[in-house]
């Protein structure tokens, strides 16, 4: 049987790397809702497919895709990974990352985002090939091919007309 504490944990993470904070253990605390049009559940194989606009929701994180695809391991139950498919977007507060696919490992520790990937905070902004994470390390690469380089858009902060500037 599928252990849903372990997928909430594990969607948890799938956002929240991205924008890791302070609070991310806090996080974990908070109910897990998913909505989607179906979930298949399949015990043989160990994974959980959620399908047809899922929404999962966590506290102040929000995962958007077409399909969301859990794998177990072989043994002891635990989330190996974890796959968004399809128009995903993880939206917490002002920030954002969008991609075509999305997928978290567990024993490596990352994260990547692929499919035109981009994360966007107020008003900067980093894109490329593929966004990845490293969760231990809290380090992330921005990869670009020939085709597409790695472009950032950082605004100065305290700078005039930086909308976030002391009165």
């Amino acid at each position: 049987m599928l252990k849903f504490s372990t997928l909430a944990t594990c969607i948890l993470l799938l956002s929240s790397v991205l924008f890791t904070s302070s609070a991310e253990a806090e996080r974990s605390k908070g109910p897990l809702v998913i909505k989607s049009d179906e979930l298949q559940a399949e015990t043989k194989s160990k994974t959980a497919t959620f399908t047809g606009k899922v929404v999962a929701k966590q506290d102040d994180i929000t995962i958007f895709c077409d399909r969301l695809v859990v794998k177990y391991a072989e043994h002891g139950g635990q989330v190996d990974r974890v796959d968004a498919f399809g128009n995903v977007r993880i939206v917490q507060q002002n920030r954002i990352g969008t991609g075509q696919h999305g997928t978290y490992f567990s024993r490596e520790g990352k994260i990547t985002l692929t499919g035109n990937p981009r994360v966007v905070q107020g008003k900067d902004m980093v894109s490329g090939t593929e966004i990845t994470y490293f969760v231990n390390e809290e380090k992330s690469v921005v990869t670009g091919s020939p085709k597409e380089r790695v472009m950032a858009v950082i605004h100065p902060k305290g700078k005039e007309g930086d909308d976030e500037k002391k009165p």
